[in-house]
């Protein structure tokens, strides 16, 4: 449970009601990467900025997220920051190269490497906090701010592995072999991180997402021992400041009843896993979001239009429903069809839930 309740007297969106399992007039929808490289808009903006240059310039991080949500008609904005962001001030470089993605020169691999890393500059990442301002200033309460970080087993895996990877080799043997300096990298994670965070919501940020992209590449098991403590607490330490957490990964149905443990106010749910089998596994003990599958955004309106009312037939109108994809929209989605699924989720009409009989 949160430590600390947001105040809905403030800021009382559909959105953030709906993160805490409150009724409201109608399912909320917003979009991973709903500004992104699909929106004309946005690749306007990035003839002539880098991706770096966007995230770290406020006017241009606020530009596009309001574009975003405003052409699409959602109830929520997510802040546009990279998961890594966070690397810098903690003195890891770190550049995105064409073809390739992310790219760390220098990665963590030993302990010396992890106690060499800095958590007293997060005050360097401000233009973040400085974007979700003018997003706020613009809309005011008429939706949702979302502001975001990384996990802390996603961002260590960034780090060991100098990337992405496909099966986190460099990760795992540390997590096995140097348990106290994996420990440690967490730790320092959590305190930047947390410090990020409140930047975020002493801006106006009514929820922080914790994007765990790669916390699938895990066990069972390997996720409870080497990851779930330090999620933990870096979840109540956001609840602490007023706002609920929404926790997310991929590909990680089996991992779900161990990521409730983590407290999080909503789970993300990306399309492998039915919503309702994975809410019902969940005792409904939290908010779900999700959950279609961005590549269904290329298909004809009348099978997004099924599938869409396929997930919110499965949410049948319980209250805690946020309607997302199960992952962000990718390059070369037709912006009408992201603009149609939002129509589509407004015109449903929720089926009332019945009393159990038996």
């Amino acid at each position: 449970m949160p430590s600390s309740a947001p105040d809905l007297s403030v800021r009382a969106t559909r959105f953030v009601r709906a993160c805490l399992r409150q009724p409201v007039d109608r399912t909320p929808v917003w979009f991973l990467r709903q500004a992104g490289r699909y929106m004309r808009e946005y690749m306007e903006v990035r003839r002539h900025h880098s991706l770096l240059e966007i995230c770290r310039r406020p006017e241009l991080a606020a530009e596009v997220t309001i574009t975003a949500a405003e052409r699409l008609d959602v109830d929520a904005a997510i802040i546009f920051a990279d998961l890594l962001l966070p690397l810098a001030c903690m003195g890891l470089d770190f550049e995105f190269q064409a073809g390739e993605g992310p790219v760390i020169h220098k990665p963590l691999r030993d302990a010396a490497g992890i106690e060499a890393l800095q958590t007293t500059r997060a005050s360097e990442l401000s233009y973040v906090a400085e974007a979700i301002q003018r997003v706020v200033s613009h809309f005011h309460d008429r939706i949702g701010i979302i502001g975001f970080c990384g996990a802390p087993f996603t961002l260590a895996s960034y780090m060991i592995e100098g990337g992405g990877s496909r099966n986190y080799i460099e990760t795992k043997k540390m997590m096995y072999r140097q348990p106290g300096p994996w420990r440690k990298l967490l730790d320092k994670l959590c305190v930047v991180l947390r410090e990020f965070a409140a930047q975020q919501v002493a801006a106006g940020a009514d929820a922080i997402q914790i994007f765990d992209s790669w916390a699938g590449a895990l066990a069972v098991p390997d996720y409870r021992e080497f990851v779930l403590p330090a999620t933990r607490v870096l979840v109540r330490e956001v609840q602490s400041l007023g706002v609920p957490v929404i926790y997310f990964g991929v590909d990680t149905a089996s991992l779900l009843p161990a990521m409730r443990e983590t407290g999080a106010d909503v789970l993300g749910l990306d399309w492998r896993t039915p919503l309702d089998q994975a809410w019902r596994g969940l005792d409904y003990a939290c908010a779900v979001q999700g959950n279609l599958d961005p590549i269904t955004l290329f298909a004809e309106p009348e099978l997004i239009r099924t599938r869409v009312q396929q997930i919110l037939d499965q949410a049948a109108g319980r209250p805690g429903h946020i309607f997302n994809l199960g992952h962000g929209i990718v390059p070369g989605t037709p912006v009408e069809n992201v603009q149609a699924v939002v129509q589509f989720v407004r015109a449903y009409a929720p089926k009332v839930l019945e009393p159990h009989r038996g």
